[in-house]
């Protein structure tokens, strides 16, 4: 586009009006200096826009060519404007989040639920992986926010606390009643077996692997599963002995489908919380969430004392 957009705002005006005076008026300008705009844009385009007429000014031929695409442009413009002051007004926006498919489940969609009810208008894509391969789309600018374990290591990342989490080992009543008819004691329950654990590259696992090293625990049979729900499953109907969260299984813990196995010493607990970059001009629906986030960890905390 050779001529900048004033000009072509001050020609849509005169169009429009069909009056040079009425033009000067709606645009806060003066007459001389729509007169010479026009002027301008005709010497730049090379052809007459408008002729005189008794009642002002008529568009030529070109001028009405012109006049049907500029006016395409400024309609176009005035449905943005629109659409934008809309879209401010009911907050919409885009928030992507990464996330394990255990902590999704069982962390953030009831986090989610309460944020969606509030901020209905902002759309949200979940990316569910691993915490090591959240961490990685988080640095890659993929995702906005993480739900993850606490990284070792944080870098450019913000690492929110929002709750621990405690691994157990738990087995069904049958299963430990068959171990104990086998003459295998209490103590030794994990190493005589068969383990029920996450994949080797999930970081639950990596933590659990690295506990089991520091007790010389070592693991006879064991079977891997990508999903700690399956997990779980397996453990309800007497495959072995399964590692899990605590908080995820407290039903069955209840209700005695599954029996914890006591630990000397237990398994320390983890942190897990959300992680964003740092120092960073976040989006609106990304502030929206960590304001909310905070006061939902907040409100949670009370729940549970």
């Amino acid at each position: 586009m050779n001529q900048n957009l004033s000009a072509y705002r001050i020609f849509y005006a005169v169009a429009n009006s069909g009056n040079i005076s009425k033009a000067a008026k709606e645009l806060y300008i003066s007459q001389p200096a729509i007169s010479k705009s026009i002027q301008k844009l005709e010497e730049g385009l090379g052809c007459t826009l408008f002729v005189r007429s008794s009642r002002g000014v008529l568009l030529t031929e070109e001028g009405t060519l012109l006049y049907s695409y500029v006016k395409t442009a400024f309609e176009a413009l005035s449905q943005g404007e629109a659409k934008l002051h809309r879209s401010m007004e009911l907050g919409i926006g885009y928030l992507k989040i990464g996330v394990s498919s255990t902590l999704c489940k069982h962390i953030l969609m009831p986090c989610l639920k309460e944020f969606i009810r509030l901020h209905p208008h902002i759309s949200i894509s979940i990316r569910c992986q691993s915490t090591n391969e959240t961490l990685k789309l988080l640095e890659d600018h993929r995702i906005d926010i993480g739900l993850v374990g606490k990284p070792e290591r944080s870098g450019q990342i913000r690492f929110d606390f929002l709750e621990e989490i405690e691994d157990i080992f738990v087995a069904t009543k049958d299963y430990l009643r068959n171990l104990k008819v086998r003459g295998v004691p209490r103590d030794e329950i994990l190493p005589n077996s068969t383990l029920i654990l996450l994949d080797k590259n999930n970081r639950t696992r990596q933590y659990i692997d690295s506990y089991l090293q520091r007790q010389q625990i070592t693991v006879q049979d064991s079977i891997h599963i990508s999903d700690m729900d399956l997990l779980i499953d397996f453990a309800k109907i007497g495959v072995g002995v399964a590692c899990v969260i605590r908080s995820f299984v407290k039903d069955a813990l209840a209700d005695g489908s599954l029996i914890e196995i006591p630990l000397k010493p237990p398994i320390p607990k983890r942190e897990v919380g959300f992680a964003y970059h740092r120092q960073e001009q976040n989006t609106k629906a990304l502030e929206q969430f960590i304001s909310f986030y905070q006061s939902f960890r907040t409100r949670s905390a009370k729940n549970r004392l």
